[in-house]
């Protein structure tokens, strides 16, 4: 495998069957991601904002249309900024960030790494993972985490640097998942065992995402660090059919929302309703969405998002709207 930092669709379509169709789901609207971005609008109607992306949009001669950020030209890197607010966090700070959580998890600093701020850079541990002697490795590897707004997904898995385009190897690697793949590699060598703890790994990983280019990319990311990391364990590829399963749990786990609402972007809108008086004459009422007027997220007519809790051990689990855990936390905070 090339240490290219942009994975092509068409190799995906070439070397995984279904794969992309996989990872291009939406398990909320039942149809696949849309764009929600006119960066690619002047290639035509299938490519407007709200028009869903299909294989066949992303392969053949547009087979390298989606790239990574670093790889956009500076002007349309520009104006991603200013219409959506994207930014991209150096890996370096995505270390930092991830380390404080660790740091509070492990009860003690300088676990994975020793982060160096004036070079901007960290020097890895290469000794095995030590763990409290009140946690086991599983339970790291069973810890829920999530990146909000996840872009490509630098905190999640550091195949590269958003910002600099640098590939970074696994050994190296800062993500919240590379973590978890690390533990899991040092604790075994059997494969059967080792595809079962990294379900759980994904499973408990989660990440959402407005933009459908980035969100397809960061699913593409987390995909490729499953292969890189089978591959740097065992010597080889994994089976084609671990890899549609591993992206399966991805298609569940990282999917589009509009963050500040929970649900599918720009579902929200005018209702209308027509009913007669009493004068047989027909009414129409507009209904305006209460939860966008009232800015308060437990209000929007828009479409709730779905995501999977992963309980079972096997590749089903149970349906939850997200925003129902929200609140219900906010629920049990209220009463504390």
């Amino acid at each position: 495998m090339k240490k290219e930092i942009d994975i092509l669709e068409n190799e995906i379509l070439e070397n995984y069957p279904e794969v992309l169709d996989i990872l291009l789901l939406d398990h909320t609207t039942h149809q696949n991601i849309f764009w929600a971005t006119d960066n690619y609008e002047h290639l035509g109607e299938a490519y407007c904002f709200k028009a869903q992306i299909s294989p066949e949009l992303i392969t053949g001669k547009y087979g390298d249309l989606i790239m990574p950020r670093v790889q956009k030209d500076k002007i349309l890197q520009q104006s991603r900024v200013k219409n959506m607010a994207e930014v991209f966090t150096p890996s370096w700070i995505c270390n930092a960030q991830n380390n404080v959580i660790d740091n509070a998890w492990f009860e003690r600093k300088n676990i994975f790494n020793k982060e160096i701020p004036d070079k901007k850079k960290w020097k890895t541990n290469r000794e095995k993972i030590e763990f409290p002697k009140s946690k086991t490795w599983k339970d790291y590897v069973n810890d829920k985490r999530l990146e909000i707004s996840c872009g490509e997904a630098p905190y999640i898995t550091s195949r590269y640097d958003t910002t600099t385009g640098n590939f970074i190897e696994i050994e190296n690697r800062i993500g919240l998942l590379d973590r978890k793949l690390r533990v899991i590699n040092e604790n075994i060598d059997n494969s059967d065992e080792w595809l079962k703890a990294t379900h759980s790994a994904y499973k408990t990983t989660y990440a959402y995402e407005w933009q459908g280019d980035s969100l397809l990319l960061a699913r593409e990311s987390m995909l490729f660090t499953f292969i890189e990391n089978y591959k740097h364990k065992f010597g080889k590829e994994p089976l084609l059919k671990s890899i549609q399963e591993i992206a399966y749990i991805i298609s569940w786990n990282v999917w589009q929302m509009d963050g500040l609402k929970s649900v599918v972007p720009f579902t929200c809108g005018e209702i209308k309703t027509k009913s007669v008086n009493l004068f047989g004459e027909e009414e129409t009422d507009n209904s305006f969405c209460k939860g966008c007027l009232n800015n308060n997220m437990f209000e929007h007519n828009g479409i709730y998002c779905i995501v999977m809790d992963w309980s079972n051990k096997d590749l089903k689990g149970k349906k939850l709207r997200f925003i129902d855990l929200i609140e219900n936390k906010k629920s049990i905070n209220g009463r504390k």
